[in-house]
Parts: structure tokens; sequence; C-alpha cells
């Protein structure tokens, strides 16, 4: 895996992060953690281990992807969660399916697949999004929000991503499909998170991914 890249978002993940970096502590890739300058205790948390720090020069989940993904160096990358909810043993699946797309998404609603952390709210509000997507983008996607998403880099960094939000979840399908990207999907099984709450707010930031869909759809 040394032509591999995990990106990992981390605010507020002083509890689960370290030993999300144990667990991977194995695995031959780099690592770019990206926290907020503030966030001390997360800072502190990380210092004995071998990765990358980068401080976000703005705010928010997509914001810390979109920089962390323009650091990468490596052929392939990874997104990556803080919170123990990613298993790393779908990696080299991943790694493999990639040689010959552009994109692999995994999803938590296919055979053989699941979530431990998955609400009655999410659930419905995932399948809502993924049909939305299907219909209005020509998806084939069953998880669109999903964000264990492992790439080729140079894919990536042609998106041209802009949304420094949870919107940026449905941002990097809907412009894959736009390039005509090559991508696939595979079953895999999110585990509950170790520590902490959700940095997502099911109807605040639901409304927000709808909005833009429709204004993508809308060319607005």
């Amino acid at each position: 895996m040394k032509n591999l890249t995990l990106i990992i978002p981390a605010k507020q993940e002083s509890e689960s992060l370290p030993r999300v970096l144990k667990e991977i502590s194995d695995l031959e890739c780099e690592i770019i953690i990206i926290l907020e300058s503030t966030d001390l205790t997360t800072i502190d948390s990380v210092k004995d281990f071998n990765c990358k720090l980068i401080y976000q020069s703005g705010k928010g989940y997509g914001n810390a992807l979109i920089e962390g993904i323009n650091n990468v160096q490596t052929k392939f990358l990874c997104i990556f969660n803080a919170d123990g909810s990613f298993d790393p043993k779908y990696l080299n699946e991943m790694l493999k399916i990639c040689e010959n797309n552009d994109y692999v998404f995994t999803s938590r609603y296919l055979k053989n697949a699941g979530s431990e952390d998955d609400t009655i709210i999410t659930k419905i509000g995932n399948f809502i999004f993924s049909l939305l997507g299907n219909m209005l983008f020509s998806l084939k996607l069953s998880d669109i929000l999903f964000t264990y998403i492992l790439g080729k880099t140079s894919s990536f960094k042609s998106l041209n991503l802009k949304s420094n939000d949870f919107c940026l979840c449905v941002e990097i399908p809907i412009n894959a499909k736009k390039m005509n990207a090559l991508y696939n999907d595979i079953p895999s099984y999110e585990r509950k998170r170790i520590a902490g709450k959700k940095k997502v707010s099911e109807f605040r930031d639901g409304f927000k991914i709808l909005t833009y869909m429709i204004k993508r759809f809308l060319n607005l």
C-alpha cells in the first residue's frame, strides 16, 4: 500500500483517533490528518504518531477533505474517518478494483453489507438521496452519502471540488459522473463509532444536500 494515502478529517476526535491510528499502524501507506488549529486536544492526542498534520485554512468537513486531497502525492488516496467506523480490511480489495477504475465507492446497503451506526432517519435519508442521485444524475450507487471512497489521486484532483460542508458527499459522485469517470461500488460494514457524536445534523445538513442536488440538476 505504499502507493496509497489515507486522508483523515478529524474534528474533536481525541478519544477515537489514536485508536484508529493504532489499528492502521501496520499498513504501509501515507497518512494525512486534517484538523482545525484550535482543536488542541485532538492535536495533542496524535503527537506520538508518524502522520502528516494539515491545519485547515477554512471550516467544515468538505473543506478538510479538499485540503487533504490537494496535499496527496501518492497514486491513490482514500477518505478514512477518524471515528473508527471505517474498517481497513476493505482497503486491499478497493485498491485492486481501482486499478481499472477511477473510484471505488463502498455501500452499507448492498448484499453482505450493513451498519452499526445507522439510524432509521439516516437510513431513510440515504435511500432518498441515493434514489435522487440515480434518477437526476444517472448514478448507479446505493449509498451516495457514505464517504468511504478510494480513488486515483489524479481523478480526485480533477473533480475541482468546491463544497466546504457535507454537500461534498454528493458532489464527489456527481462530478465524477459528469466527467464520465469509471467507478464501482462494493459492500462494506460500517462499525459503531468509538466515541463522540455524529457531526452531521440529519435535518439541517439533509436540507443543504437536497438543495445542492436540485441546484446542480437545474444548473443553477
